[in-house]
Protein backbone atom coordinates (compact mmCIF):
# COMPACT_ATOMS: atom_id res chain seq x y z
CA UNK A 1 0.00 0.00 0.00
CA UNK A 2 1.49 3.37 -1.04
CA UNK A 3 1.96 6.30 1.32
CA UNK A 4 -0.57 8.34 -0.67
CA UNK A 5 -3.16 5.59 -0.19
CA UNK A 6 -2.56 5.57 3.58
CA UNK A 7 -2.87 9.35 3.73
CA UNK A 8 -6.11 9.23 1.77
CA UNK A 9 -7.52 6.53 4.06
CA UNK A 10 -6.64 8.60 7.16
CA UNK A 11 -8.20 11.69 5.60
CA UNK A 12 -11.45 9.89 4.73
CA UNK A 13 -11.75 8.53 8.26
CA UNK A 14 -11.10 12.04 9.64
CA UNK A 15 -13.77 13.47 7.32
CA UNK A 16 -16.26 10.90 8.63
CA UNK A 17 -15.42 11.85 12.22
CA UNK A 18 -15.95 15.54 11.42
CA UNK A 19 -19.26 14.82 9.72
CA UNK A 20 -20.42 13.00 12.86
CA UNK A 21 -19.23 15.87 15.07
CA UNK A 22 -21.10 18.71 13.30
CA UNK A 23 -24.58 19.15 11.88
CA UNK A 24 -23.33 20.80 8.67
CA UNK A 25 -19.81 20.72 7.23
CA UNK A 26 -18.83 22.78 4.19
CA UNK A 27 -16.57 21.34 1.50
CA UNK A 28 -14.25 24.37 1.74
CA UNK A 29 -13.94 23.82 5.49
CA UNK A 30 -12.74 20.26 4.85
CA UNK A 31 -10.39 21.36 2.07
CA UNK A 32 -8.84 23.99 4.35
CA UNK A 33 -8.40 21.56 7.23
CA UNK A 34 -6.70 18.85 5.17
CA UNK A 35 -4.97 21.26 2.77
CA UNK A 36 -6.29 19.58 -0.35
CA UNK A 37 -8.36 20.76 -3.29
CA UNK A 38 -12.16 20.86 -3.39
CA UNK A 39 -12.02 18.20 -6.13
CA UNK A 40 -10.22 15.86 -3.72
CA UNK A 41 -12.87 16.45 -1.04
CA UNK A 42 -15.66 15.72 -3.54
CA UNK A 43 -13.92 12.45 -4.45
CA UNK A 44 -13.52 11.49 -0.77
CA UNK A 45 -17.21 12.20 -0.09
CA UNK A 46 -18.20 9.96 -3.02
CA UNK A 47 -15.99 7.22 -1.55
CA UNK A 48 -17.82 7.46 1.78
CA UNK A 49 -21.19 7.36 -0.01
CA UNK A 50 -20.10 4.30 -1.99
CA UNK A 51 -19.18 2.55 1.26
CA UNK A 52 -22.72 3.00 2.60
CA UNK A 53 -22.46 6.18 4.68
CA UNK A 54 -25.75 8.10 4.16
CA UNK A 55 -24.44 11.61 3.39
CA UNK A 56 -26.85 14.39 2.53
CA UNK A 57 -25.45 17.16 0.35
CA UNK A 58 -27.09 20.48 -0.41
CA UNK A 59 -25.63 22.99 -2.85
CA UNK A 60 -24.50 26.15 -1.10
CA UNK A 61 -25.04 24.65 2.36
CA UNK A 62 -22.74 21.67 2.87
CA UNK A 63 -22.70 18.03 3.89
CA UNK A 64 -24.45 16.25 6.74
CA UNK A 65 -25.01 12.66 7.82
CA UNK A 66 -28.54 11.30 7.94
CA UNK A 67 -30.03 11.72 11.42
CA UNK A 68 -29.61 8.62 13.56
CA UNK A 69 -26.62 7.17 11.71
CA UNK A 70 -23.66 6.55 13.98
CA UNK A 71 -20.50 4.43 13.91
CA UNK A 72 -18.83 2.96 17.00
CA UNK A 73 -16.34 5.36 18.67
CA UNK A 74 -13.07 5.85 16.83
CA UNK A 75 -10.04 4.71 18.83
CA UNK A 76 -7.62 7.40 19.97
CA UNK A 77 -3.87 7.32 19.55
CA UNK A 78 -1.63 7.56 22.60
CA UNK A 79 -0.72 11.15 21.71
CA UNK A 80 -4.38 12.12 21.31
CA UNK A 81 -5.18 10.53 24.66
CA UNK A 82 -2.32 12.47 26.25
CA UNK A 83 -3.73 15.75 24.89
CA UNK A 84 -6.91 15.10 26.91
CA UNK A 85 -4.92 15.52 30.12
CA UNK A 86 -3.81 19.04 29.20
CA UNK A 87 -7.32 19.92 28.03
CA UNK A 88 -8.83 18.68 31.29
CA UNK A 89 -6.34 20.61 33.43
CA UNK A 90 -7.07 23.83 31.54
CA UNK A 91 -10.82 23.29 31.73
CA UNK A 92 -10.59 22.85 35.49
CA UNK A 93 -8.89 26.21 35.91
CA UNK A 94 -9.98 28.40 32.98
CA UNK A 95 -13.75 27.89 33.00
CA UNK A 96 -16.34 28.31 35.72
CA UNK A 97 -17.43 25.51 38.06
CA UNK A 98 -20.53 24.55 36.09
CA UNK A 99 -18.84 24.21 32.71
CA UNK A 100 -15.90 22.46 34.34
CA UNK A 101 -18.17 19.78 35.77
CA UNK A 102 -19.75 19.17 32.36
CA UNK A 103 -16.29 18.75 30.83
CA UNK A 104 -15.31 16.34 33.59
CA UNK A 105 -18.39 14.25 32.84
CA UNK A 106 -17.59 14.28 29.11
CA UNK A 107 -14.01 13.23 29.81
CA UNK A 108 -15.19 10.16 31.73
CA UNK A 109 -17.11 9.13 28.60
CA UNK A 110 -14.09 9.72 26.38
CA UNK A 111 -11.81 7.78 28.71
CA UNK A 112 -14.28 4.88 28.79
CA UNK A 113 -13.58 4.05 25.12
CA UNK A 114 -9.79 4.15 25.43
CA UNK A 115 -7.70 1.02 25.20
CA UNK A 116 -5.88 -0.14 28.30
CA UNK A 117 -2.49 1.24 27.20
CA UNK A 118 -3.96 4.70 26.56
CA UNK A 119 -5.71 4.66 29.96
CA UNK A 120 -2.37 3.88 31.60
CA UNK A 121 -0.75 6.71 29.60
CA UNK A 122 -3.34 9.19 30.91
CA UNK A 123 -3.08 7.94 34.50
CA UNK A 124 0.70 8.40 34.44
CA UNK A 125 0.33 12.03 33.31
CA UNK A 126 -2.67 13.26 35.31
CA UNK A 127 -0.91 13.81 38.64
CA UNK A 128 2.19 15.29 36.99
CA UNK A 129 0.58 18.26 35.20
CA UNK A 130 -0.53 21.41 37.02
CA UNK A 131 -2.20 24.53 35.60
CA UNK A 132 -2.19 27.53 37.93
CA UNK A 133 -3.65 30.78 36.47
CA UNK A 134 -2.37 34.01 37.98
CA UNK A 135 -5.82 35.60 38.28
CA UNK A 136 -9.35 34.78 39.38
CA UNK A 137 -11.26 34.50 36.11
CA UNK A 138 -14.76 34.42 37.60
CA UNK A 139 -16.75 35.69 40.55
CA UNK A 140 -16.93 32.62 42.80
CA UNK A 141 -20.55 33.49 43.61
CA UNK A 142 -21.43 32.89 39.94
CA UNK A 143 -20.49 29.23 39.32
CA UNK A 144 -22.51 29.01 36.10
CA UNK A 145 -21.71 32.30 34.32
CA UNK A 146 -20.21 30.68 31.21
CA UNK A 147 -22.99 28.11 31.02
CA UNK A 148 -25.62 30.88 30.94
CA UNK A 149 -23.66 32.90 28.38
CA UNK A 150 -23.17 29.85 26.13
CA UNK A 151 -26.91 29.19 26.26
CA UNK A 152 -27.66 32.82 25.46
CA UNK A 153 -25.42 32.84 22.37
CA UNK A 154 -26.85 29.53 21.10
CA UNK A 155 -30.53 30.22 21.87
CA UNK A 156 -30.47 33.96 21.00
CA UNK A 157 -31.90 35.05 24.36
CA UNK A 158 -30.85 38.10 26.36
CA UNK A 159 -29.21 37.86 29.80
CA UNK A 160 -29.50 40.20 32.76
CA UNK A 161 -26.25 41.44 34.31
CA UNK A 162 -25.32 43.30 37.43
CA UNK A 163 -21.92 44.60 36.41
CA UNK A 164 -19.25 46.66 38.12
CA UNK A 165 -17.26 48.43 35.42
CA UNK A 166 -13.64 49.26 36.15
CA UNK A 167 -14.18 53.01 35.77
CA UNK A 168 -17.42 53.17 37.76
CA UNK A 169 -17.87 53.59 41.51
CA UNK A 170 -21.18 51.72 41.59
CA UNK A 171 -22.38 48.61 39.73
CA UNK A 172 -25.03 48.94 37.04
CA UNK A 173 -27.86 46.69 35.88
CA UNK A 174 -28.26 45.95 32.21
CA UNK A 175 -29.67 43.49 29.70
CA UNK A 176 -27.30 42.37 26.97
CA UNK A 177 -27.39 40.24 23.84
CA UNK A 178 -24.14 38.26 23.93
CA UNK A 179 -22.47 37.98 20.53
CA UNK A 180 -19.58 35.81 21.69
CA UNK A 181 -16.85 35.19 24.25
CA UNK A 182 -13.09 35.37 24.05
CA UNK A 183 -10.15 34.82 26.40
CA UNK A 184 -7.43 37.42 26.22
CA UNK A 185 -4.72 38.72 28.57
CA UNK A 186 -5.70 36.27 31.32
CA UNK A 187 -9.40 37.25 31.36
CA UNK A 188 -12.65 36.03 29.82
CA UNK A 189 -14.61 38.73 27.99
CA UNK A 190 -18.16 38.80 26.66
CA UNK A 191 -18.86 40.98 23.65
CA UNK A 192 -22.51 41.88 23.45
CA UNK A 193 -25.12 44.46 22.52
CA UNK A 194 -25.96 46.45 25.66
CA UNK A 195 -29.51 47.83 25.89
CA UNK A 196 -28.44 50.33 28.53
CA UNK A 197 -25.83 51.92 26.23
CA UNK A 198 -27.57 51.05 22.93
CA UNK A 199 -24.24 49.89 21.58
CA UNK A 200 -21.80 46.99 21.63
CA UNK A 201 -19.67 46.64 24.75
CA UNK A 202 -17.17 44.21 26.27
CA UNK A 203 -17.73 42.77 29.76
CA UNK A 204 -15.14 40.99 31.88
CA UNK A 205 -16.54 37.89 33.55
CA UNK A 206 -14.73 38.49 36.85
CA UNK A 207 -16.53 41.86 37.19
CA UNK A 208 -19.99 40.33 36.90
CA UNK A 209 -21.82 40.44 40.24
CA UNK A 210 -24.99 38.73 39.00
CA UNK A 211 -26.12 36.99 35.84
CA UNK A 212 -29.58 35.61 35.08
CA UNK A 213 -31.33 34.02 32.14
CA UNK A 214 -34.27 35.85 30.57
CA UNK A 215 -36.94 34.88 28.06
CA UNK A 216 -36.38 38.00 25.96
CA UNK A 217 -35.19 37.11 22.48
CA UNK A 218 -32.49 39.09 20.66
CA UNK A 219 -33.74 42.30 19.05
CA UNK A 220 -30.94 42.35 16.50
CA UNK A 221 -29.22 39.97 14.14
CA UNK A 222 -25.55 39.96 15.11
CA UNK A 223 -22.49 39.02 13.08
CA UNK A 224 -19.62 36.87 14.26
CA UNK A 225 -17.41 37.91 17.14
CA UNK A 226 -14.43 38.11 14.75
CA UNK A 227 -16.25 40.72 12.67
CA UNK A 228 -16.78 42.98 15.69
CA UNK A 229 -13.25 42.54 16.97
CA UNK A 230 -11.88 43.44 13.54
CA UNK A 231 -13.92 46.66 13.67
CA UNK A 232 -12.10 47.56 16.89
CA UNK A 233 -8.83 47.31 15.00
CA UNK A 234 -9.94 50.14 12.69
CA UNK A 235 -9.97 52.65 15.58
CA UNK A 236 -7.37 55.36 15.03
CA UNK A 237 -4.14 54.46 16.79
CA UNK A 238 -0.86 56.20 17.55
CA UNK A 239 2.52 54.72 16.73
CA UNK A 240 4.79 54.37 19.77
CA UNK A 241 8.46 53.43 19.88
CA UNK A 242 10.37 52.69 23.08
CA UNK A 243 13.82 51.33 23.96
CA UNK A 244 13.92 48.76 26.74
CA UNK A 245 16.95 47.18 28.41
CA UNK A 246 17.32 43.65 27.07
CA UNK A 247 17.36 42.13 30.57
CA UNK A 248 13.99 43.73 31.33
CA UNK A 249 12.34 43.24 27.93
CA UNK A 250 11.74 39.54 28.49
CA UNK A 251 9.64 40.29 31.59
CA UNK A 252 7.12 42.41 29.69
CA UNK A 253 6.67 40.05 26.74
CA UNK A 254 3.68 38.38 28.36
CA UNK A 255 1.32 41.38 28.28
CA UNK A 256 2.76 43.68 25.63
CA UNK A 257 0.28 42.40 23.03
CA UNK A 258 -2.52 43.93 25.09
CA UNK A 259 -0.93 47.36 24.60
CA UNK A 260 -0.67 47.07 20.82
CA UNK A 261 2.72 45.44 20.29
CA UNK A 262 3.74 45.32 16.61
CA UNK A 263 7.43 44.43 16.35
CA UNK A 264 10.85 44.57 18.02
CA UNK A 265 14.47 45.02 16.97
CA UNK A 266 17.49 44.19 19.09
CA UNK A 267 19.93 47.10 19.29
CA UNK A 268 22.97 46.18 21.35
CA UNK A 269 21.95 45.89 24.99
CA UNK A 270 18.49 47.28 24.26
CA UNK A 271 15.35 46.21 22.43
CA UNK A 272 13.44 48.72 20.32
CA UNK A 273 9.72 47.95 20.48
CA UNK A 274 7.03 49.39 18.24
CA UNK A 275 3.37 49.62 19.32
CA UNK A 276 0.08 50.86 17.87
CA UNK A 277 -2.07 52.11 20.74
CA UNK A 278 -5.41 53.91 21.05
CA UNK A 279 -4.88 54.90 24.69
CA UNK A 280 -2.10 57.41 25.26
CA UNK A 281 -3.98 58.97 28.16
CA UNK A 282 -3.90 56.16 30.71
CA UNK A 283 -3.44 52.61 29.46
CA UNK A 284 -0.08 52.76 27.72
CA UNK A 285 1.67 55.42 29.86
CA UNK A 286 0.72 53.73 33.14
CA UNK A 287 1.92 50.38 31.84
CA UNK A 288 5.17 52.01 30.69
CA UNK A 289 5.78 53.40 34.19
CA UNK A 290 5.99 49.82 35.52
CA UNK A 291 9.41 49.48 33.87
CA UNK A 292 10.12 53.07 32.82
CA UNK A 293 13.36 53.36 34.80
CA UNK A 294 14.81 50.74 32.43
CA UNK A 295 13.37 52.24 29.25
CA UNK A 296 13.32 55.31 27.01
CA UNK A 297 10.52 56.79 24.89
CA UNK A 298 11.59 57.46 21.32
CA UNK A 299 8.21 58.68 20.03
CA UNK A 300 5.72 60.32 20.22
CA UNK A 301 6.44 63.47 22.18
CA UNK A 302 2.87 63.43 23.58
CA UNK A 303 3.65 60.19 25.41
CA UNK A 304 6.70 61.75 27.06
CA UNK A 305 4.56 64.70 28.21
CA UNK A 306 1.85 62.42 29.60
CA UNK A 307 4.34 60.25 31.52
CA UNK A 308 5.96 63.38 33.01
CA UNK A 309 2.53 64.65 34.04
CA UNK A 310 1.73 61.43 35.88
CA UNK A 311 5.14 61.43 37.60
CA UNK A 312 4.71 65.05 38.71
CA UNK A 313 1.32 64.28 40.24
CA UNK A 314 2.84 61.28 42.05
CA UNK A 315 5.76 63.36 43.32
CA UNK A 316 3.39 66.03 44.66
CA UNK A 317 1.76 63.44 46.89
CA UNK A 318 5.00 62.09 48.39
Amino acid sequence: MSLDTVKRFDRIVAILVQLQAKRIVKAQELADRFQVSLRTIYRDIRTLEASGVPIISEAGVGYSIMEGYRLPPVMFTREEAGSFVAAEKFMQKFVDKSLGSYHESAMYKVKSVLRGAEKDWISALESQIVVDPSRELFNKKLPNALEILFESVAEKKQVFLKYHALNSELPSERCIEPVGLFHENSFWYVLGYCHLRNDYRQFRTDRMLMIKRTQHIFTKKHGTIDEYRQKDETVQKTKVKILVDKNIARYINGNRKYYGFVSETVKGHQVEMTFETSDLENGFPRWYLMFGDYAEIIEPESLKIRVKDILNKMAAKL
